[in-house]
């Protein structure tokens, strides 16, 4: 059986989900973004405890199919952004499209109506968040950083950057206080 999770975006949020499922002695087989695979079926009562215990950290059991559809959607985009470094050798629309097995234009209207915002601005938003995030390292100068996050230009890179936050990648580098969101408020 399968438990679908809201807001369940980093392996912060994995270890949440593992330790309340042990607290509760829930067995499982998998733990993975947006998803758990649970050995066996649990009961209302149990799955009340579980989804009010998640809710404590910001997670949450959703069962909406729709909503399921759109977390899948977001956990896609988050796992390409933030933890693979993957290049897509086709567009996105055709990667969610073929990894969710649904028409691109239901995806993104079904995105749309209940985000408030596209996939593509979304995607977008990763991207920066990811961006801001290699920065505040140091490790990397701004032409490593666009080409791990696969921008065809640091021109790119730099006007999208500025475009979303009014600074320059640079300016952004030399600020005292660094303007990050977590991963499940972009």
């Amino acid at each position: 059986m399968d438990l679908h999770i809201k807001n369940m975006v980093s392996y912060r949020c994995k270890l949440i989900v593992k330790s309340e499922l042990e607290k509760l002695g829930v067995q499982y087989k998998s733990i993975n973004l947006g998803k758990v695979e649970i050995i066996e079926d649990i009961s209302v009562e149990l799955r009340d405890l579980l989804n009010f215990n998640l809710k404590k950290s910001g997670l949450a059991l959703i069962e909406d199919k729709k909503i399921i559809l759109v977390e899948k959607i977001k956990n896609i985009i988050i796992e390409l952004v933030h933890y693979t470094e993957r290049k897509l050798k086709i567009n996105l629309s055709d990667y969610l499209s073929q990894k969710l097995n649904y028409d691109y234009t239901y995806l993104a209207n079904l995105f749309s109506e209940n985000q408030g915002n596209t996939i593509e601005h979304f995607f977008l938003n990763h991207k920066i968040e990811r961006a801001k995030e290699l920065l505040v390292y140091d490790e990397l100068n701004i032409s490593e950083i666009a080409d791990k996050l696969h921008y065809s230009s640091v021109a790119h890179l730099s006007n999208q950057f500025k475009k979303i936050t009014g600074l320059t990648p640079s300016d952004y580098k030399h600020l005292r206080v660094k303007m990050r969101k977590p991963i499940e408020k972009v």
